[in-house]
């Protein structure tokens, strides 16, 4: 029994051995825990976030579109053979490309069918002439002709009345009286001829006058022909494509050449209609009226226009005058096609700086309309869904929404939201949280550039 216990002992204090430590090492992590000071507590500094910043500019807008279309002449000349015949002259400049003078001749047509087609005419019309004098002279000869033979058969009247009074008196046999009244009736007939005669002359006077008028009318028009026969440059040109030889055979209505007249060249540049609209201040617009003239609407758009050809790194340009706007809208890309000419092209060379303007080139159009001052602009980049970030005067970030009037490259017009002067965020501030405190940077060189397109004002590259 008493082995039994002290076994029990032992065990238990082998187990007590064991237990010391972990028991020892609790104790020292309690008395630790609660001696141990507990975290310094600091409060959390908000974090403001750098975004680019511009004020937003009040300006005088200066509106401005811009189209693209093909340069070509104001006036085209279609060289074509009026009358038929050998080529017997050519001009020696007669070539693709030259410049030629106004009535310069270009090019003969052998005349001489012409010629004796005028001589034959010329002729026949001396003839008929002769012939109206003829029938003047016959008119008068049937007049005098006419008085004389009224007098005679006045005279035979009178004899008639005697011989009939005699032969009441028995005096002169009945033979001598019918006899008598014979040479009356036959002087009344001679009479009767001749007023049937004088009678004709009005209608054969408008016969030859109907038949000299055609001779007239052949004659102009054989003048014409002959005329033809010599090809002048109807104003100062400049040819085109000329395939023609001495001695060919032109016949009536053969196309020879064509010429470009060089006084004015057309420029014919394709516009959205929202571009034209923005062209139009609020105040024109209600003078718009059915039936508008061209007339009206170029003093109504009131545009200065600029032609600009660019190929690489070079550029010219010329100014230019707006036109008319063409009758239909393209019914593929609903474009409107503006006309402005560039008056004496030629005169514009500058060499090496500035070509002819001439048909086929590939032109930018810039219209450019009066200035509309006290305008809000911003760039395009600063509005999303109608939807600007503005900063407060507490730096913190707000938004508000605005109506666009226009767009144009990479200006936005507002029409109403803001009032000019606000600060506005003008990088991308997603995620944009209102009332997130904000880092102003002022983009002074972005704020430039848009006061300086809004103007057009815009510096070259």
């Amino acid at each position: 029994m008493r082995g039994t216990l002290i076994n029990r002992l032992r065990k238990l204090s082998r187990i007590a051995l064991r237990l010391l430590p972990l028991i020892v090492a609790v104790a020292v992590v309690v008395v630790l825990q609660r001696m141990r000071s507990g975290p310094v507590k600091k409060d959390a500094a908000e974090i403001s976030r750098p975004l680019r910043v511009i004020k937003v500019p009040v300006v005088a807008l200066v509106p401005k579109a811009t189209g693209y279309g093909l340069a070509g002449p104001r006036r085209v000349w279609q060289a074509i053979a009026e009358v038929k015949g050998a080529i017997v002259a050519i001009h020696p400049q007669l070539e693709s490309g030259e410049l030629i003078k106004a009535d310069t001749v270009l090019l003969k047509i052998n005349p001489a069918d012409y010629e004796l087609s005028v001589a034959g005419l010329k002729a026949n019309i001396g003839e008929i002439r002769a012939r109206l004098r003829e029938l003047v002279a016959e008119e008068k000869s049937q007049n005098a002709s006419l008085k004389i033979e009224n007098h005679s058969l006045t005279l035979a009247r009178q004899s008639l009345e005697r011989l009939r009074n005699l032969s009441g008196k028995n005096v002169v046999s009945p033979d001598a009286v019918d006899r008598e009244e014979r040479k009356f009736l036959q002087q009344k007939q001679v009479i009767q001829r001749i007023e049937n005669a004088i009678a004709q002359i009005p209608a054969r006077r408008e016969a030859l006058e109907a038949a000299l008028a055609v001779h007239d009318a052949n004659l102009n028009q054989a003048n014409l022909d002959l005329q033809r026969t010599v090809i002048r440059a109807p104003f100062d040109c400049r040819l085109g494509e000329v395939r023609l030889g001495k001695g060919q055979h032109l016949n009536t209505g053969q196309q020879l050449f064509e010429a470009h007249g060089i006084a004015a060249v057309e420029v014919e540049a394709k516009f959205r209609p929202e571009q034209m609209r923005s062209l139009i201040s609020p105040r024109k617009r209600l003078q718009f009226r059915p039936g508008i003239t061209m007339e009206k609407l170029r003093d109504l758009f009131d545009l200065t226009v600029t032609i600009r050809l660019r190929s690489g790194n070079w550029e010219t340009s010329w100014p230019a005058q707006f036109d008319r706007i063409r009758e239909t809208v393209d019914p593929r890309t609903r474009v409107i096609n503006v006309v402005a000419v560039v008056d004496s092209p030629y005169e514009k060379i500058i060499p090496g700086v500035r070509p002819a303007l001439v048909r086929g080139m590939y032109c930018e159009m810039e219209l450019r309309a009066s200035p509309q001052p006290d305008t809000i602009v911003l760039p395009r980049g600063a509005i999303r869904d109608n939807i600007v970030c503005l900063v407060d005067k507490n730096q913190r970030l707000q938004t508000r929404k605005v109506e666009i009037a226009s767009t144009r490259d990479d200006l936005v017009v507002i029409k109403s939201g803001l009032v000019g002067g606000e600060t506005i965020i003008v990088s991308d501030p997603t995620p944009a949280i209102e009332g997130m405190l904000v880092e102003s940077v002022t983009d002074s060189e972005l704020a430039a550039s848009i006061v300086q397109q809004a103007e057009g004002r815009e510096t070259k590259q």
